[in-house]
């Protein structure tokens, strides 16, 4: 038993990014978490994270153990469950908001497939740019990235998203490439036209990151429309890889400045507010998304 609460702490760990987070999560104390991870790695003789001041790394022998812990504990999980994840018992309304990008090109493509899979489960997806607690309002579970508040609700890492800036290439061939970050100021970009980070167009010259400043032509409210824009060839854009990756694949889209993307990759999180006790219907969505994220895998 205690090797397997060793491999969840590891995995909450992972998901949190922090032992503090993960131990306030689950019901532990930071150093009852911290203990597990030390057994862990003492067992099996090899260091699992990099410690930051404020953030966890996996360290290479982590990421490779990662899946083998995962496999271990959704096992266990699928045979606590099974008789209560039957498609035929999992009945009711599955309320659900996340980004509209995400919604579209990372959830839609299956959402057809699942609905077949549980007939009797009734899916509502609300869309907005930013996180909004609304779970006292009948939410069951919320997607989104970045830095997410601190709450008492339970935010489980299910990926990570890099910000990618890009133009099609008829308007490169037309205005030409920026070779540095700072030549931007002379071309055509758009942003997003509400308060976020999103607008804020990060690169790394080396070792160091650096905000460059972008004089946006026009700013629009969702990064659909920043995507038309850009395939259009009216300008330049930043918008995130789950989002584009298709459109990169294909030409549509061209990478700018690629000698200068900042290496941070923004963590995606699926928002629900306890853990005890998850409902099926939270619990069966979580884990159809997470095999079909794995299937189908967005990063450039």
């Amino acid at each position: 038993m205690d090797n397997y609460n060793q491999l969840l702490a590891f995995i909450w760990a992972y998901e949190y990014g922090n032992f503090s987070a993960a131990a306030r999560a689950n019901g532990l104390t930071p150093s009852a978490m911290s203990k597990l991870i030390r057994r862990l790695e003492t067992r099996l003789q090899v260091r699992l994270f990099f410690r930051g001041t404020r953030t966890l790394t996996l360290t290479e022998e982590g990421q490779v153990y990662l899946k083998s812990a995962r496999a271990v504990v959704d096992a266990m999980a699928e045979a606590d469950s099974l008789a209560e994840n039957m498609p035929n018992r999992i009945r009711g309304q599955l309320k659900i908001r996340t980004m509209n990008t995400f919604a579209r090109y990372q959830i839609l493509p299956w959402l057809p497939a699942f609905i077949e899979a549980y007939p009797a489960l009734r899916v509502d997806i609300e869309t907005g740019p930013v996180y909004r607690d609304d779970f006292d309002k009948g939410l069951d579970l919320a997607i989104y990235g970045g830095v997410l508040a601190s709450s008492s609700r339970i935010a489980r890492r299910i990926g990570e998203s890099q910000w990618v800036i890009c133009a099609s290439p008829a308007y490169i061939e037309k205005y030409g490439a920026p070779a540095h970050p700072r030549e931007l100021i002379d071309h055509r970009c758009f942003h997003f036209n509400f308060e976020s980070h999103w607008n804020h167009w990060v690169f790394a010259e080396g070792q160091q990151s650096l905000i460059f400043p972008v004089k946006p032509v026009a700013s629009l409210s969702q990064g659909d429309l920043l995507r038309d824009l850009a395939i259009r060839g009216e300008g330049i854009v930043r918008l995130a890889d789950f989002h584009i990756h298709q459109d990169v694949k294909e030409g549509r889209l061209i990478p700018l400045l690629e000698a200068f993307r900042s290496p941070l990759r923004e963590p995606l999180y699926v928002i629900y507010a306890q853990r005890q006790h998850l409902s099926p219907r939270i619990r069966c969505f979580i884990e159809f998304m997470q095999k079909q994220i794995a299937r189908h895998p967005w990063r450039l």
